[in-house]
């Protein structure tokens, strides 16, 4: 695996909201570093991780390859969703680090952009070591 089958592939799980998808990606002791604070191992951790991507809808991500050399590579990639859920909608704000944008009851859920930067480390054909830097916000109109 390169850095471009792996973005394929991440594409293809994150769009899908396919936890096993996303989990075949990895080596069996591959590491996601969804954050330089947190880090999911093996695949009973990354499938439990990538469990809240059911929680969004209209999932469409977009990449492009930085850098690509033998075992290793960076992708810039930029995700777009629809919040699906209160509880998607709390993680995202705790995660953000920043307070609930204002909303009353029965005001829509807001449409999400993430936009980040994905740095892998590939041996034997799967991802040993993928480590994310982004950022999120509400889509502006």
């Amino acid at each position: 695996m390169d850095i471009e089958g792996f973005m394929r592939g991440y594409k293809a799980a994150w769009e899908a909201r396919d936890e096993h998808a996303f989990a075949a990606l990895f080596s069996a002791d591959g590491e996601y570093h969804n954050t330089p604070f947190a880090v999911q191992r093996g695949p009973a951790q990354l499938a439990a991780y990538w469990q809240r991507v059911k929680l969004q809808d209209d999932v469409h991500l977009e990449y492009e390859v930085l850098a690509s050399a033998p075992g290793s590579g960076i992708a810039h990639w930029r995700t777009r969703y629809q919040v699906a859920s209160e509880e998607l909608f709390r993680i995202w704000a705790r995660s953000a680090g920043t307070n609930l944008v204002e909303r009353r009851p029965g005001d829509p859920l807001p449409r999400m952009v993430l936009d980040g930067v994905l740095q892998a480390e590939f041996d034997g054909g799967r991802c040993r070591r993928c480590r994310l830097w982004w950022h999120s916000q509400p889509q502006t109109a």
